[in-house]
């Protein structure tokens, strides 16, 4: 058993397979999207409320990059960040911002999407975010789950379509 082991770790892992159009346009789009997003967020939300969202990265990154992925679909983009994003505001307005809030607000969004069939990786940052964005996510209570969550995941998964679209990319 422990030479199989060995012999499975001195294995070089296999890295994600993709053409070199593949890997330049989707470094590209993630690039292009995320300009995109944080200059509409800012011009819709103004710069004195949170308009955009660190995972929001993460989400860019499947959607453009993995385009076929399950987790990268329009759904999951959108219901995965706006689940966590609600299981991240109630909890922290039961629990406050300690670590209780954020082992519920993760555990809970993860089960929520998988429930509702919209899970999506980001979404756990996403919950935490809710808990520990500080004063300026905790001043928009309830209407951080719409703006700018709502806002952030339409904009990408909106731009990752398009993109994908006019550049002919699966």
């Amino acid at each position: 058993m422990l030479r199989h082991s060995a012999q499975a770790v001195a294995r070089p892992v296999r890295a994600l397979v993709a053409g070199r159009r593949d890997l330049l346009l989707g470094a590209f789009g993630v690039g292009l999207g995320l300009l995109i997003t944080e200059a509409i967020s800012r011009q819709l939300l103004g710069s004195t409320q949170p308009w955009f969202l660190i995972p929001m990265g993460a989400s860019a990154l499947l959607a453009f990059a993995v385009p076929a992925s399950p987790l990268a679909q329009p759904w999951p983009v959108i219901g995965g960040n706006l689940v966590a994003a609600l299981c991240g505001v109630a909890c922290y307005h039961w629990l406050g911002d300690g670590g209780w809030a954020m082992a519920c607000a993760g555990g809970l969004a993860v089960a929520l999407m998988f429930a509702l069939r919209c899970l999506h990786p980001p979404g756990g940052a996403m919950a935490l975010t809710a808990v520990l964005g500080g004063p300026a996510v905790h001043a928009l209570g309830w209407k951080f789950i719409w703006s700018p969550v709502l806002v952030n995941s339409l904009l990408v998964t909106g731009l990752a379509v398009a993109f994908h679209r006019l550049s002919g990319h699966a």
